[in-house]
């Protein structure tokens, strides 16, 4: 069986058709990667980090190519695309680095003489199962750190991103020993069959496909990370910078078209929402859609028709329960799956566009007596991943900041935009296991081995 992937804005166009690897040829490459993995384990670390850094050489060189790639397979804006290599390139710089850090510590011994030390040992071989969204950034910041600690690696990519994490393999073929890195494309099965053979596993994606790597890495006993999406909030307190709060608002709602775990599903303004709506409508209209091989285009298409349909139905169903629909209502007639940006008000309790997530162009404004309760329509989904509060109130930012769960809370900032050197992760469904990125990506990608040297 084989796979195509095709352009969102141009969905004649077959980028890629690859094979939808077998649960056999999974394992057969498993079997490569735990043979390949201990001279690169037991190596010198610096030869980890050189081979990093000529990653990072390989992949800057190749800028202009894989940007216009990313553009062309999944639809990300032009800037965007070019921004996202250039945080692969930093990334990678920033493991290679890490690979030279300190990796154990060193505890006073109950005889006084023996040294009690620790050391890190990696995994093995670590399965990498990616989305589409960020096709560069997202498989190197589980895939840098793996290989940086001395693990080997299978990455599965989307199936809607196979042709860019073909192409990355290819130019790090010539810096990466053979079989430390490999990437397998496929659907589900393919995913599952790297669970069952990788002795760590890490995943980014639905809440269903993670709990289910989740449950299924569990019961085999061995390491799990997952994250899984969010319905992220902003607060707009009533002192917050209302034009600066609509901007960031609109870019963090509807950039990319939406399609980013971070992006903001709901804004909640504190006291009475019309003049902050009428902003944030407006800031939304500014935004320049189109092709995204136009430097100019913020917002492109979705990926595919699915979840183009299914926001299309959820705006339709809140509008009959009494929703306003404020900005969206007029469809594209371009090629491609472009859904226009969408802002609804009065969205009926209960409603999915309040608690699901849809990974589109869409969000909705909901008003709050006080900042109390914006807190608690915050919390009140099941996802906690990032959440954004807007005040010039030193005080209203801790206290807000303190109450939210989530992993990250950004003050005066849109929820969208991450630090790879620090720790990325959410709370209740959003997440499961470990912290991703920075120093964090070490207690994952590594075991820790207690020893005791006696003279």
């Amino acid at each position: 069986m084989t796979i195509d992937s095709r352009s969102p804005q141009a969905p004649t166009d077959l980028i890629v058709r690859v094979p939808d690897t077998s649960p056999e040829t999974v394992a057969a490459a498993a079997d490569v990667a735990r043979a390949a993995a201990p001279a690169w384990a037991r190596g010198p670390a610096h030869a980890r980090a050189a081979a990093l850094h000529a990653c990072a050489e390989a992949l800057a060189a190749a800028t202009g190519e894989l940007t216009d790639l990313v553009v062309r397979e999944v639809g990300k804006p032009y800037g965007e695309a070019g921004a996202e290599i250039g945080r692969g390139v930093a990334i990678l710089r920033y493991f290679a680095q890490q690979a030279l850090f300190p990796e154990g510590e060193v505890y006073p011994p109950a005889d006084g003489v023996s040294l009690l030390h620790t050391r890190r040992r990696p995994h093995g071989v670590v399965g990498l199962i990616t989305p589409w969204n960020f096709p560069v950034a997202i498989p190197l910041w589980k895939a840098a750190p793996a290989l940086a600690f001395g693990n080997a690696v299978l990455l599965k990519p989307a199936p809607q991103s196979s042709a860019v994490a073909l192409r990355l393999a290819e130019l790090f073929a010539g810096a990466l020993p053979d079989g430390v890195l490999t990437v397998l494309t496929g659907l589900g099965g393919t995913g599952e069959a790297i669970v069952d053979t990788a002795d760590a596993v890490s995943f980014t994606g639905s809440v269903a496909a993670g709990q289910a790597v989740a449950r299924r890495a569990v019961g085999r006993g061995i390491p799990v990370q997952c994250e899984m999406g969010g319905q992220n909030a902003a607060i707009v307190l009533p002192d917050a910078d209302q034009a600066a709060a609509a901007t960031a608002i609109a870019a963090a709602a509807m950039g990319y078209a939406g399609q980013k775990c971070t992006a903001t599903s709901r804004v909640i303004v504190v006291g009475d929402p019309s003049q902050f709506t009428e902003r944030l409508v407006a800031a939304v209209e500014a935004l320049p859609v189109g092709d995204p091989a136009d430097p100019a285009t913020v917002i492109g298409p979705l990926i595919e028709s699915r979840p183009r349909e299914a926001i299309q139905a959820a705006v339709q169903r809140a509008t009959a329960g009494g929703a306003r629909l404020l900005t969206g209502a007029r469809q594209s007639d371009r090629d491609g799956w472009f859904q226009p940006p969408t802002v609804l008000a009065d969205v009926p309790a209960g409603d999915d566009l309040r608690s699901e997530e849809f990974f589109g162009p869409v969000c909705v404004v909901l008003p709050a007596e006080s900042a109390d309760a914006a807190v608690r329509v915050a919390n009140e989904v099941r996802h906690g991943l990032v959440a954004a509060v807007y005040t010039q109130n030193l005080g209203s930012a801790l206290t807000l900041s303190n109450q939210l769960d989530v992993g990250m809370v950004k003050v005066n900032a849109p929820t969208t935009g991450v630090d790879f050197h620090a720790p990325f992760g959410g709370e209740k469904e959003s997440s499961y296991g470990p912290r991703e990125q920075g120093t964090a990506a070490r207690d994952f990608y590594t075991r820790t081995v207690t020893i005791t040297l006696t003279p």
